[in-house]
């Protein structure tokens, strides 16, 4: 079993973030502002003050039965001063993270009429906490909490030092897009032919 911990605190100068104004024609004898001419527009600005930020991660590796592994990992995010400044922020970071996964290597199976050697697999599953996003006007809200699953089979030639790999990142083709405004990601399935061309 191996455990790995680590923890952070971030100063900031002069942070870069927006300031958002409006222009909104207006007369005293008007009974109310013509919202129909409204235009809002953000400015790139600086932070006033010194902008801090902490967070830890808590990982976590275990093998058993010699090829098997199972890992799991936790972060946390914190904006902890600046959210109070006239400037927004923009620090666009999901507060929670987990993973978790399990992988094998160098596997034998008899199937009968086919004998596999050499093979193995990896499965990971994502899970991030909704956040708010904060971009461009148009381009700011809330990105909701999402999960993935991604996993592949590969097959090891040791003779010829040639692996295939044949797997999907978003398994379960979940729609979810990780900016605000961004396209929706879905599911990529993909194979590969790694050659290890000094592998001895």
């Amino acid at each position: 079993i191996y455990v790995d911990a680590s923890y952070y605190y971030t100063f900031y100068e002069d942070f870069i973030g927006f300031n958002v104004g409006l222009t909104l024609p207006y007369t005293p004898q008007a009974e109310r502002p013509d919202f129909t001419s409204l235009q809002v527009f953000r400015v790139a600005a600086n932070a006033r003050e010194t902008v801090t930020t902490q967070g830890f991660s808590v990982g976590l590796n275990y093998y058993f039965y010699k090829t098997f592994a199972l890992t799991t990992n936790y972060s946390w995010n914190n904006l902890v001063s600046g959210d109070d400044d006239p400037i927004i922020p923009a620090f666009n970071t999901p507060e929670h993270k987990v993973n978790v996964g399990l992988s094998a290597r160098d596997l034998k199976t008899d199937l009968g009429f086919i004998r596999l050697k050499n093979w193995g697999f990896s499965m990971n599953a994502k899970w991030v906490d909704g956040f708010i996003f904060e971009g461009s006007p148009q381009f700011t809200g809330l990105v909701p909490s999402y999960y993935m699953v991604d996993a592949a089979v590969m097959t090891n030639f040791k003779k010829i030092n040639t692996t295939l790999k044949i797997g999907a990142s978003n398994l379960t083709d979940n729609r979810v897009f990780t900016v605000y405004g961004g396209p929706y990601v879905g599911r990529m399935a993909y194979f590969s032919v790694i050659y290890e061309w000094l592998n001895r």
